[in-house]
């Protein structure tokens, strides 16, 4: 019995864990409570002997990677033992030891013994874990930061691993916990099942970084660790379902109407859509954004992209008492101001929770409708963004926007052999059909009529897949060899905000000279030290850091550059001073015909790299969202547009790194635009 109350526990807390509830308390930027928050002291003795656990996995790991290092196949799994590591080094170091001492300490020696007994299989040349059934810790390493990152996995009593047989998988987003460590979430995933278990399924339990509902690098992990989990099992492309509860439910909306052809179905629960309206009603927040706040908005709010649900099948949930059912309302008026209905059901008498039997519908509904499967080339695809972060639905491709942060759509249907197609605010865009898809037989010259005019276009290569990239000029569509005509533009993952450069590689680069003076360099020591330890803490990754004298070309072809400091201290940053659009010099900041005192301002922004225009450098800032903001992850948005100039003269704060004197976004060529682009 206690057993079973045990792991009923854990799935819930997996499923909504808040550790406290949001209100007016959380409303006060300056008095900001930690997230995550201290940890318990545990006794001395069991410091000690973890500390000599952490240290003879870390070196057993290292041996490993020796070892197994003309064996790729083995050397792969190694993120398999490091989770352990990790999972209670984190804690140690970080004081993350949370709730009964005890307890946490017991978890963290059974753990490290899985490290253990995991190394050995390894250096064995057996690895049992990857064919089991049932409840699996795994991980990878992320090409963000290098970090190694854990994610839980069920795995259905039915899997075989020498069965060609491919299985449906669905990905779960968990609740907010801000107690959620990496030692937590393992142990949870081992212990307990996912709140859905669909029959021949395999479930993902995403870590997500923690607690910031799948966003910015929580997003990419989504995708890292499906990747992973399809390069391992056999999964099969056309039955995969996101699914989320509480944080997780407004993770979900994201993830599906950001990237509505990766899903089968969608089955977001409460949660939060959009920004404002949610703090208004769930924190009773007065929201007063900035101008370029409110553009930024239009990067996480669902409710801007809910007509992409056109081909994403989405049943949602809420409890008829529960405050986070605004959500769900919000994004079925949005849904309805583009044409679209979807399911929606609500368990009665509920507030935060599911209730039993309309679990037991949902799961019904959910299940008929990944049986079915995706459609892979849809018949009509109705795409909508506001940023090329986000530019692919199904068979389109948007490749270029006339206004960045403002609606774009496209509504292409084929039609025989003819495609129409409708576009607002899109530049550029690809279309690519596979062969035997649209009746576009080889040899065959399709008809395209694009915003009411005929387009002249290419016929289907000989293995008869059709592709077809066009771009706008004076009004006029016309087909292209490609979108990308080498000049300097915003495109796809090239197209900021700021925040964008930390959904890549990254290196922050750290300055060895003098600065231009004294408060300039102690606030981009002082500023760089705050990013570093922020990544950890809320994207649970230890950012990789270099000396400016230190970065190599290799280091410029394949990370975005973090650049702290001014042109006098950072080596880099002197190197393409004069190729920003920016210029800084020991006399002032020149913003076209604007200007800062050097004194007491610095530049910060995102920039195509002079160096290498297919990544980015930032100046002077980490992701740009701060204390304050931890404390609600509707408030997780972006804060900071292209660029900024901030006034050191004002301590930095639980909002902002200083006060801003001026802030804006660059055009589509990467050019200043007239008052910041408002």
């Amino acid at each position: 019995m206690k057993a079973h109350r045990l792991i009923a526990l854990l799935a819930t807390a997996l499923a909504a864990a808040v550790v406290r509830a949001d209100g007016p308390s959380d409303n006060a930027p300056d008095k900001v409570r930690p997230v995550p928050p201290p940890g318990v002291e545990i006794p001395a003795a069991d410091r000690t002997e973890l500390e000599a656990g952490v240290a003879d996995l870390g070196k057993e790991i290292d041996d490993l990677r020796t070892a197994l290092k003309d064996n790729p196949t083995l050397l792969d799994l190694l993120p398999d033992v490091q989770i352990y590591y990790y999972a209670v080094r984190y804690p140690l170091t970080y004081n993350e030891f949370y709730g009964d001492a005890a307890k946490q300490v017991a978890v963290a020696k059974a753990l490290l013994q899985q490290g253990h007994e995991r190394a050995q299989a390894l250096r064995d040349g057996k690895a049992p874990w990857t064919t089991a059934a049932g409840r699996i810790a795994r991980g990878y390493v992320s090409r963000i930061d290098g970090s190694v990152q854990p994610y839980g996995l069920f795995v259905p009593d039915s899997y075989k691993a020498d069965s060609p047989d491919k299985h449906r998988l669905d990905l779960w987003c968990h609740g907010r916990g801000e107690n959620l460590t990496e030692l937590n979430f393992i142990d949870g995933c081992q212990k307990a099942n996912p709140t859905f278990t669909p029959p021949d399924a395999f479930v993902l339990q995403l870590y997500g970084r923690y607690c910031c509902a799948n966003r910015f690098a929580g997003e990419i992990d989504a995708f890292e660790a499906m990747n992973s989990v399809k390069k391992r099992y056999p999964i099969d492309e056309n039955r995969v379902a996101i699914r989320g509860f509480s944080m997780g439910g407004a993770a979900c909306w994201d993830l599906a109407v950001h990237h509505p052809s990766v899903w089968a179905a969608a089955a977001p629960g409460a949660g939060f859509s959009e920004t404002v309206d949610f703090l208004k009603v769930f924190q009773n927040e007065p929201v007063k954004p900035t101008w370029y706040e409110q553009k930024l908005y239009h990067m996480y709010d669902a409710t801007d992209y809910a007509g992409n649900l056109f081909n994403c099948p989405t049943v949602a949930y809420s409890g008829e008492l529960d405050t986070q059912k605004q959500a769900a309302d919000m994004m079925v008026a949005a849904a309805n101001r583009e044409g679209l209905k979807f399911a929606y059901l609500i368990g009665p008498g509920v507030k935060h929770q599911y209730e039993p039997e309309t679990k037991k519908e949902l799961a019904k509904e959910i299940d008929a409708i990944v049986q079915k499967g995706r459609d892979e080339v849809p018949a009509e695809v109705r795409f909508t963004t506001y940023t090329l972060r986000y530019n692919r639905d199904a068979w389109v491709t948007v490749d270029g926007l006339e206004k960045h942060w403002e609606r774009a759509d496209v509504k292409a249907k084929v039609a025989d052999n003819h495609l129409v197609v409708e576009t607002k605010n899109v530049s550029a865009f690809t279309m690519s059909l596979p062969a035997g898809k649209g009746n576009f037989a080889q040899g065959d010259f399709p008809r395209i009529k694009i915003d009411g005019a005929d387009v002249e276009v290419p016929q289907a290569d000989a293995n008869g897949k059709w592709t077809v990239h066009l771009r706008k000029a004076d009004g006029k569509w016309s087909s292209v060899a490609k979108t990308d005509d080498g000049t300097l533009a915003k495109r796809h993952g090239l197209q900021g905000p700021i925040d964008d450069a930390f959904m890549g590689s990254f290196l922050m680069v750290k300055p060895t000279g003098k600065p231009l003076n004294d408060k300039v360099g102690a606030w981009a020591a002082t500023e760089m030290k705050h990013a570093v330890d922020h990544w950890r803490k809320q994207f649970r990754g230890e950012a990789p850091v270099k000396d400016d004298g230190e970065i190599t070309d290799a280091d410029i072809a394949a990370h975005n550059l973090v650049l702290w400091g001014d042109p006098s201290s950072n080596k880099i940053l002197a190197k393409i001073a004069d190729k920003l659009p920016i210029r800084w010099d020991a006399d002032k900041i020149a913003v076209d015909a604007d200007s800062f005192p050097s004194a007491n301002n610095v530049a910060v922004l995102i920039y195509p790299n002079p160096l290498n225009p297919k990544r980015y450098v930032v100046l002077n800032s980490g992701f740009t969202f701060r204390e304050y903001d931890y404390l609600n992850n509707a408030r997780q948005t972006s804060k900071l547009p292209d660029y900024a100039v901030i006034d050191v003269s004002t301590p930095p704060s639980s909002r902002l790194p200083g006060a801003v004197a001026t802030a804006g976004f660059f055009d589509e060529h990467w050019k200043l635009q007239p008052e910041g682009g408002k």
